[in-house]
């Protein structure tokens, strides 16, 4: 049972117009700038990036990640210009979802990914790990995938496509909504995928942070871009997903309150959470920073389109794999060779 009055009901939807005022600008403009940023990416990758490493492989699948979620923002903007009417049918709205929820939890574990090759390479220079193979690094990405697609498929088996007041013509498609008598799995799903990743991104910050300064390190400039990348992977992660899912916590704290059995109680907190939401798909747009911090390559393609006076010293730099042999890090010329 659907509705949106102060009964109690099953579940609650709301048709707000301010949505469809303010979310359809945002949207495409992300994915503008999104897709050609991204694409830009995948370009320098596989064009201008000669030799590829384990870092390489992650940094290309969040690329891949993006650039797949980035596909379902003109559906989304289309859905909520016709003020969140559903044209396109059933199978396509569950097939939207999943590619928005997978692709936004992949896009976490690849951030992830990212924060955790920074770590190991900092923190524990000569371990074993940062010598992984391309075909290692590979199946990493795959396992990554496949449990990504695991913990999201049951968007694909669930009906997701709602009428609008028992109308037959106008359907809603939202795989997030209010059901005051239960808690949705989807909902655990999306605050969880965020602080297990968020506490591991905070910790290899701060323990990057933490053993340069201690060591007198950070001043190279290399080392600096190593800081630069880990500290921009977690203001990425809290800006662009915290919002979406202290709203979300907001939903399920007012389950448990005594107006929770009402409709009428989540409609302002609905509202911020789907223009928070958009705050995820902008991930997809800041991503591309954490390539440029991340890669020697990035920087010298940069430069060279901008025709810095620096960019021959640069473009030596697109050459070079991202992982060097491993070696004792007793200064912080070594150390920057085995972060590179």
């Amino acid at each position: 049972m659907i509705g949106n009055g102060t009964h109690p009901i099953t579940c609650c939807l709301f048709d707000d117009p301010l949505l469809s005022y303010l979310l359809p600008p945002v949207l495409i403009t992300v994915f503008i700038l999104g897709f050609t940023f991204n694409g830009i990416a995948l370009w320098v990758f596989s064009c201008h990036m000669k030799t590829w490493t384990s870092s390489t492989v992650y940094l290309v699948n969040l690329a891949v990640a993006d650039s797949l979620l980035l596909i379902c923002l003109p559906f989304r903007t289309d859905y909520y210009l016709r003020e969140k009417n559903w044209i396109f049918g059933e199978i396509s709205c569950r097939l939207l979802l999943f590619m928005l929820a997978m692709n936004r939890a992949g896009s976490i574990f690849f951030l992830t990914l990212v924060a955790l090759d920074r770590y190991f390479r900092v923190v524990y220079p000569h371990h074993r790990i940062n010598a992984i193979s391309i075909k290692t690094a590979t199946c990493i990405i795959c396992a990554v995938w496949l449990g990504t697609i695991s913990l999201t498929v049951f968007i694909l088996t669930n009906g997701r496509q709602r009428s609008k007041n028992g109308s037959n013509n106008t359907y809603y498609c939202d795989s997030f909504t209010v059901c005051p008598t239960n808690i949705n799995y989807h909902d655990l799903l999306f605050i969880l995928v965020f602080f297990l990743p968020q506490v591991l991104v905070l910790y290899c910050s701060y323990m990057i942070v933490w053993r340069l300064r201690k060591r007198n390190l950070d001043r190279h400039s290399k080392i600096k871009r190593a800081v630069q990348c880990i500290v921009l992977v977690g203001i990425v992660f809290t800006v662009c997903f915290l919002p979406s899912v202290s709203t979300r916590i907001e939903i399920l704290r007012l389950l448990t309150t005594p107006q929770g059995s009402k409709c009428s109680s989540y409609q302002s907190v609905d509202r911020a959470f789907y223009i928070t939401i958009t705050f995820t798909y902008m991930n997809s747009v800041c991503n591309p920073l954490v390539y440029y911090f991340s890669s020697p390559a990035f920087q010298a393609f940069y430069l060279k389109i901008m025709k810095c006076p620096q960019h021959s010293e640069s473009e030596s730099e697109m050459d070079q794999p991202n992982d060097a042999p491993i070696t004792i890090p007793n200064s912080s010329s070594q150390l920057a060779d085995r972060i590179d």
